[in-house]
């Protein structure tokens, strides 16, 4: 009996902990994010008012979000005209703890975009901030960081990108 109580107990408390943000909403202000970059430069999502952003949480733990990738990878080549001409970019945010994992990742991939984390996991103030319950999570963000769009993947996601930045297909 203890013991279911305390399985109980354990399944409410970890649903607490990962439970979605419900604050986080379209049309609103995406919360800042400050975080170092893999070479340990500070960066802050801030800087890159002006574009369209999609935040691309993720982690080289998460076999989704590494299966992910090569799917980010191409949207991005897709819109290299838009990331050279400041009006596209994504911004990986990583949930990781080993600085090694995330940057062999990185490597192996050969992820061009912006790459930022904190190694503090799922105690990082930014998933908090993003209530993310779960990996991959993303969030699209127009060039005055307000939320276009919540967790969208895919064709999805690449249609409603092609639609912000208006570009011929």
């Amino acid at each position: 009996m203890k013991r279911t109580i305390f399985l109980l107990l354990i399944m409410l408390f970890s649903g607490y902990l990962f439970a979605q943000n419900s604050t986080l909403k379209v049309g609103e202000n995406a919360p800042e994010i400050a975080l170092p970059k893999v070479d340990g430069t500070a960066f802050s999502l801030s800087s890159l008012k002006g574009r369209i952003v999609l935040i691309d949480f993720w982690a080289t733990w998460c076999a989704p979000c590494v299966k992910e990738q090569p799917e980010l990878k191409a949207l991005y080549e897709k819109y290299a005209n838009s990331v050279k001409n400041g009006k596209f970019e994504i911004l990986g945010v990583s949930l990781d703890k080993s600085k090694e994992n995330w940057q062999k990742t990185i490597e192996r991939f050969k992820i061009d975009w912006l790459q930022v984390s904190d190694l503090k996991f799922w105690k990082s103030p930014v998933a908090k901030d993003y209530g993310i319950e779960g990996l991959p999570f993303n969030v699209l963000i127009d060039e005055q960081g307000k939320i276009i769009a919540i967790n969208l993947h895919g064709k999805e996601l690449e249609e409603l990108v092609h639609k912000y930045l208006n570009v011929e297909k």
